[in-house]
């Protein structure tokens, strides 16, 4: 049987906890952004189509989204370290099946299907979610922006190796590279070894899967965090994919766009480590306000400024900062309305909103830039959104919860 947390952190010293998940975090975040590098390459090698190669990694991110919650209670119930390892094979299997696949549809399947599923196995909520468990309250926040920390290295450090093994070895070798990679996540996974308290039979909180999850879903603080995480991923992904393509119509190199997308990573990596310490020591429902705030005076700011190579490191340095910042003080407003027992099952649907508006951000700016000839519309949506998401946690719960107990 698994120890209980307590039993954990008695054992292994809580700097190994943290450092074997953020390193995992690094490596699954880091292999998954690699991905848009193969577009060229592989619709050139196999002559297909850019939309058709796009959908399948559209489909992966909102595939992960919709079972981030599934693997979220099942870390909850069996613990993150075997759900890691599953997730590890898979995202190896999935990463081979992309190298050896000769059309389009298999492709589709395991860039989009298996490694949706992957994706959400290994990647951070499962990862975070189990190392909240195992660490006290006091050490939480700062965990967590460790682990966002790497997530964002990962993005830093990962994606140009995987671009030096394409332009080395080509693009099969470098997918063949990276499946094995995949595999350093299995040993990094086994230090964490929790299990949900209500899962194991603790006498303090007996609560099971279905009561907690009708006290989150009857709780307006949970939609409040959804819905602005939604706004999180709007903004994550429509910058991802478009913002190359917005400097570029500006009449800037494509380089300029490269590389606003690695500034955002390598300053994220300073946001989330600044956003873990404020979430330890200010109320998160007011740092969660003044991020999406913060993010819709930057981007109008950049709207109103003429677009040159300096203004985009500048707002894709600032960007970067405001980044993933949500993440820690999200992960512990859940911790705190609602426990730790099924914190992956509930953060992991939190994680959906996420996605959700990951999808929606992705396809709408193709949608407006379609249908409009620029950007512009977007921006403001955008915008707009940040004013919504900076609103819609001023009701967000910030205090002690009660927690259920074993009659």
């Amino acid at each position: 049987m698994s120890l209980p947390p307590a039993a954990a952190r008695a054992v292994l010293p809580a700097g190994l906890l943290i450092a074997c998940a953020v390193a995992g975090a690094m490596l699954a975040m880091g292999l998954r952004q690699s991905f848009g590098l193969f577009l060229a390459p592989m619709t050139e090698a196999h002559a297909w189509s850019a939309s058709g190669f796009a959908f399948a990694i559209a489909l992966q991110v909102l595939l992960n989204g919709v079972t981030q919650p599934i693997m979220g209670q099942f870390a909850d119930r069996f613990g993150g370290r075997i759900v890691i390892i599953g997730g590890a094979l898979a995202y190896a299997g999935g990463i081979l099946g992309m190298a050896l696949s000769g059309g389009l549809p298999i492709f589709t399947f395991f860039a989009g299907v298996v490694m949706g599923a992957a994706v959400s196995a290994a990647g951070m909520p499962v990862i975070i979610a189990s190392l909240t468990r195992l660490l006290p309250e006091n050490m939480r926040g700062r965990a967590v922006g460790l682990g966002t920390a790497g997530s964002s290295a990962g993005q830093f450090l990962v994606v140009p190796l995987a671009g030096l093994g394409i332009s080395g070895f080509g693009w099969q070798w470098a997918l063949i590279a990276m499946a094995a990679a995949a595999l350093l996540m299995i040993p990094l996974a086994l230090p964490l070894a929790d299990r949900s308290p209500a899962v194991a039979g603790s006498a303090q909180n007996s609560e099971t899967a279905g009561a907690a999850l009708r006290r989150a879903f009857g709780d307006s603080s949970f939609w409040c965090l959804f819905f602005g995480f939604f706004v999180c991923g709007l903004h994550v992904s429509f910058l991802t994919v478009h913002l190359p393509g917005f400097v570029h119509s500006c009449g800037l190199p494509l380089y300029v766009g490269a590389g606003a997308i690695s500034l955002i990573g390598l300053f994220n990596i300073a946001g989330s480590l600044a956003s873990g310490e404020l979430t330890q020591r200010w109320k998160r429902r007011e740092l969660l306000v003044a991020i999406y705030a913060a993010r819709g005076v930057l981007m109008t700011g950049f709207m109103m400024v003429e677009k040159t190579t300096a203004s985009v490191m500048v707002f894709s340095a600032l960007m970067g900062i405001l980044w993933l910042s949500t993440v820690p003080p999200t992960v512990a407003l859940c911790a705190r309305n609602w426990g730790t027992p099924w914190l992956a099952t509930i953060f992991g649907l939190v994680f959906l909103g996420h996605q959700i508006g990951g999808f929606t951000g992705a396809y709408l700016g193709g949608l407006v830039f379609d249908a409009t000839g620029s950007y512009d519309l977007m921006w403001s949506i955008g915008i707009a959104a940040a004013a919504f998401a900076a609103l819609v946690h001023l009701p967000v719960r910030d205090g002690p919860r009660t927690v259920p107990v074993a009659a």
